[in-house]
């Protein structure tokens, strides 16, 4: 009898145990669900120290600025101005090319004053200069042989006007002071491109398109 009860209480054991490893079997670990990540963007811990040259990162590109069609453009000192159509009108065809120098020389001496003279130069120009009548192969010259009827114009057309005396041709100094008569010097009064000389220096004059100069030493 007692083993037969023996008998029985293994059997219920084993049977006990095969039922709880089924049940623990069947158990499933519980899942932990993952957190969902937050859609609204993380504010910057320090704003932009300098906004105007560091560029916040993210922030669109400011456009740079459109020039301005209207503005006036900023003339080039070096570039050699155009002539007045108009100062060409009695010069005729071909037009002289740019001033390019003014040759200067006394012209007379004696008397209380002494009378220089100056002509304007352009080139160089060998094809020009041919076409005037210079046949001896030289690129500077006059602008027109002497006593052409078109030479006073096209000297206008490449000189200009006089700063002081708004005459036909070079304005005048010596020594860097302007002609304003005696005891210095003065403009000719029938030819702005002579002057009167009561002094010894260093006598200019020079086109006004250009600022094209030329000199000559005076001894008094």
């Amino acid at each position: 009898m007692t083993q037969a009860f023996r008998l029985g209480t293994l059997g219920g054991l084993v049977v006990a145990c095969g039922v709880l490893m089924w049940a623990c079997g069947t158990l499933k670990t519980p899942t932990v669900p993952e957190p969902t990540p937050d859609p609204r963007p993380i504010a910057s811990s320090s704003p932009n120290p300098n906004p105007t040259t560091t560029p916040i990162l993210g922030a669109p590109a400011k456009p740079s600025p459109s020039p301005d069609p209207n503005a006036t453009p900023t003339p080039d000192p070096s570039a050699s101005p155009t002539p007045n159509p108009a100062d060409a009108a009695g010069c005729g065809s071909p037009l002289p090319p740019p001033l390019s120098s003014i040759n200067v020389k006394i012209h007379q001496r004696g008397g209380s004053g002494w009378i220089l003279d100056s002509t304007p130069l352009v080139g160089p120009d060998a094809t020009y200069c041919a076409k005037i009548g210079f046949t001896d192969g030289r690129s500077v010259c006059p602008v027109r042989m002497e006593g052409d009827p078109q030479r006073s114009a096209c000297e206008l057309y490449v000189t200009g006007r006089a700063h002081d005396t708004g005459r036909n041709g070079p304005t005048w100094s010596v020594d860097g002071m302007s002609c304003t008569g005696q005891p210095i010097c003065d403009n000719s009064p029938d030819n702005q491109y002579q002057v009167i000389a009561y002094k010894g220096g260093t006598y200019s004059a020079c086109g006004n398109k250009n600022d094209v100069c030329g000199s000559v030493q005076v001894d008094r």
